[in-house]
């Protein structure tokens, strides 16, 4: 029988994606060394590492630089309660195999994108800002002229697996059109997905909403300058869940304090924002802290899909 170590960086969160005593792992055929890892760096956390073969990851993980590896002569696999596994080893891992949960955490993001599309096609965040500056009977056929989800165009941003994830939930909306922006997805997948492949200035001029799910890169950072969202059309809106140094803050505040154009920010660059961002206050803003991706309830779902992974490994599947 193997042995595994739990390293997800607070006992909180260790409890919040296995429940109770950690109960999703009671099952799985392998032994558990030490309780929960916040650091690597004592002699004791060294000892489990020694024993360790599996070693569950999450958020605030420490890395794992070489001169922590040496002392982790058994390890082989990293399951990872998180989109990638790859940072936590600055020195590189040869020899490890790692695995994520990264599907896990695509579904509430694309189910938080899959809200916001449609109430901001709905405009009901200005209707709700009207009602409550008004307090009487409002004309929505007077002042809501152009909402609607019939007939409107969704911009994605990357074919990732939450751009994907969307994708899917996007599908039984018939009045919707998807554009997708992805220089590595091919034609033949677009097709299959249902959705019209574009270029990213196209895709920007032609949607009512556009969805940013791009991975962080050299190449996507400011990717959203003042030249692209110059392209948004009049009353578009942008939403990002991804990251915000995607999207240049500068020339998004800019655009923003016009009026011309409305945004709904998971994320943002920096996060969070100053406590004197006029951000806070735009009205054409909906400003969230980084809720979209797992959160309460569904961290349970990432720890299910780590513990899933794991009873593969111990099943000689991984």
């Amino acid at each position: 029988m193997f042995e595994y170590a739990v390293a997800v960086g607070s006992d909180r969160l260790a409890e919040r994606l296995f429940g109770p005593g950690h109960e999703a792992l009671a099952d799985v055929p392998a032994r558990r060394v030490g309780g929960v890892l916040t650091e690597f760096g004592s002699q004791a956390a060294r000892e489990v590492l020694s024993r360790t073969e599996v070693l569950l990851t999450g958020w605030d993980t420490p890395p794992l630089p070489a001169d922590v590896l040496r002392h982790a002569p058994r390890l082989r696999h990293v399951i990872h309660a998180g989109g990638s596994a790859v940072h936590l080893f600055p020195d590189g891992a040869d020899g490890i195999a790692f695995s994520d949960t990264g599907v896990a955490n695509s579904i509430p993001v694309a189910e938080y994108t899959l809200a916001m599309i449609i109430l901001a096609n709905k405009d009901a965040f200005r209707a709700r800002d009207l009602l409550r500056e008004r307090r009487a009977h409002i004309d929505r056929e007077d002042e809501f002229v152009t909402a609607g989800n019939y007939h409107r165009t969704v911009g994605i941003v990357s074919a990732s697996r939450t751009g994907r994830a969307l994708i899917d939930l996007l599908r039984p909306c018939s009045g919707l059109h998807v554009l997708v922006y992805d220089p590595f997805l091919a034609s033949h997948e677009a097709e299959g997905l249902g959705v019209e492949k574009v270029d990213l200035p196209d895709l920007v001029r032609r949607s009512d909403v556009v969805s940013i799910h791009a991975p962080v890169v050299p190449e996507t950072v400011g990717l959203f300058d003042a030249s692209l969202l110059g392209l948004m059309p009049d009353g578009a809106t942008l939403i990002n869940t991804a990251r915000g140094a995607i999207v240049d803050a500068e020339a998004l505040e800019k655009e923003l304090r016009t009026g011309r154009i409305n945004a709904i920010l998971d994320v943002t660059d920096p996060e969070p924002l100053p406590a004197e961002s006029v951000i806070y206050d735009l009205p054409n803003v909906f400003l969230t802290p980084h809720i979209a991706g797992s959160m309460g309830t569904e961290l349970r779902r990432m720890g299910d899909a780590v513990v899933a992974d794991l009873a593969r490994y111990a099943r000689g599947e991984g």
